[in-house]
């Protein structure tokens, strides 16, 4: 790919867009034909991937752009419904590059599968058995699922937890095995459970205890991707408000988010704005992304921030962002879904890694464009400006006179469906 940064890419139509892309060498004609389709997910596909299937329901795919993360270009899919969260990350991403880009890390991937262990007449000479035991329980646990210790991963070791071993109830007291598994480029789920699983007749006769919950956790805490940028503050200014009055400003609003759930909650869910879409759009289990996140987030005993913003000793912006980030890029869905596999392709990732790194950068730039905007003239401009086309197609608007309605909706600052009709009925008689 020769540039993610594209100027007036948000004026072009559709299809001048796609062609755009194909140019800077974005798409390959696959993923320019997939893209490009009338039917990109064909029913019949979408028959065999869950039950009880009556249609297919679309979301727009959008572009992100100007990113550049450990100096090399990136368009970004994203899959969402909500105005303003592309054109704010490309923006960022824009001031970002300028500043040298975003750089990030990723920690090997390991995943956690959890077996849940009851009855046992000694706990701790149960855990004892347990860590005893460890080589010869990963060597049962990789037997289960040969073909992932071929691609050099699978299971590395065990830990023993007791829970509520003083507690009355026989319900609370448990013993908890977590394995932990490298599950390479694959999101891991089925490698998971069918190890744990497997071990569990084992874990049974081993504990002299009852196995219940054998199942992955979705707290992958040991499989985390790492984003930070350093923006110096004249890259902040905006109207009129310097750039070291957008900075301090970007600061307060991150402190206050540290140290109020009730504010962290909406902070973290702009972040999650940014990380969804591409989860989603690369066939990801964003569902298991936003629980690891936030359960992260609550890790020191309080809900706070996901990310954290400074000020260095030479006055920059310093922000950085850590989440446990659970993706793939091979299995599942990813597999099954074509546009999944456009997007990857379109992404151009070469890893599971590779891929959990672009989208914690999405996700701070994300975030630093929501602070920015508060910080600044407050969230509803820029968000209802752009929302305003939603509210013209929503009043009735077709063709033409959507933008014409949007317009006028900005222009006297009333962005409503009631307006929007009032306008959509003067300029059809």
């Amino acid at each position: 790919m020769q540039t993610s940064r594209i100027p007036g890419f948000y004026k072009q139509t559709v299809k001048k867009r796609r062609e755009l892309l194909k140019d800077v060498e974005a798409f390959t004609e696959e993923t320019f034909d997939i893209i490009s389709s009338k039917e990109p997910l064909p029913l019949d596909t979408a028959d065999k991937m869950i039950e009880n299937v009556i249609g297919t329901f679309p979301l727009p795919l959008g572009a992100g752009l100007n990113f550049l993360i450990n100096g090399k270009e990136y368009v970004v899919p994203m899959v969402i419904e909500e105005p303003s969260v592309v054109a704010s990350a490309s923006h960022i991403a824009k001031i970002v590059r300028q500043a040298g880009g975003f750089t990030t890390e990723a920690t090997e991937r390991v995943m956690i599968g959890q077996i849940q262990v009851v009855g046992c007449a000694d706990f701790q000479e149960a855990k004892a058995t347990l860590l005893e035991a460890q080589a010869a329980l990963i060597e049962q646990a990789n037997a289960s699922y040969p073909s992932i210790v071929k691609r050099g991963g699978g299971a590395k070791e065990i830990d023993v937890r007791i829970l509520n071993e003083a507690a009355g109830s026989s319900y609370q007291q448990m013993l908890i095995l977590h394995l932990y598994i490298n599950t390479c480029d694959a999101m891991g789920a089925n490698i998971i459970n069918t190890m744990v699983e497997s071990l569990a007749p084992t874990v049974e006769e081993l504990t002299g205890g009852k196995v219940y919950l054998r199942i992955l956790s979705n707290l992958a805490d040991r499989c985390l991707a790492r984003a930070t940028c350093t923006i110096p503050s004249h890259l902040l200014e905006t109207g009129d408000f310097s750039g070291e009055e957008v900075r301090d400003g970007v600061i307060h609003a991150y402190e206050f988010a540290a140290s109020d759930a009730y504010r962290a909650v909406t902070h973290n869910k702009g972040i999650m704005n940014g990380i969804d879409p591409i989860v989603i759009a690369t066939g990801n289990d964003w569902r298991a992304v936003e629980a690891g996140a936030h359960a992260y987030a609550a890790r020191d005993g309080q809900y706070t921030s996901m990310t954290t913003w400074s000020v260095d000793a030479e006055g920059n912006l310093v922000g950085e962002l850590e989440l446990p980030m659970s993706v793939g890029i091979v299995g599942g869905s990813i597999n099954v879904h074509p546009m999944a596999k456009a997007a990857l392709s379109l992404l151009n990732v070469a890893s599971a890694q590779e891929l959990a790194q672009v989208i914690v950068a999405v996700g701070l730039a994300q975030n630093l464009g929501a602070l920015k905007a508060l910080a600044t003239d407050g969230i509803q401009k820029g968000h209802m400006a752009l929302h305003s086309r939603s509210v013209a197609i929503a009043a009735g608007a077709t063709g033409e006179l959507i933008d014409i309605v949007s317009k006028k909706l900005v222009e006297i600052n009333e962005i409503r469906v009631g307006k929007a009709k009032e306008l959509v009925e003067e300029y059809t008689k």
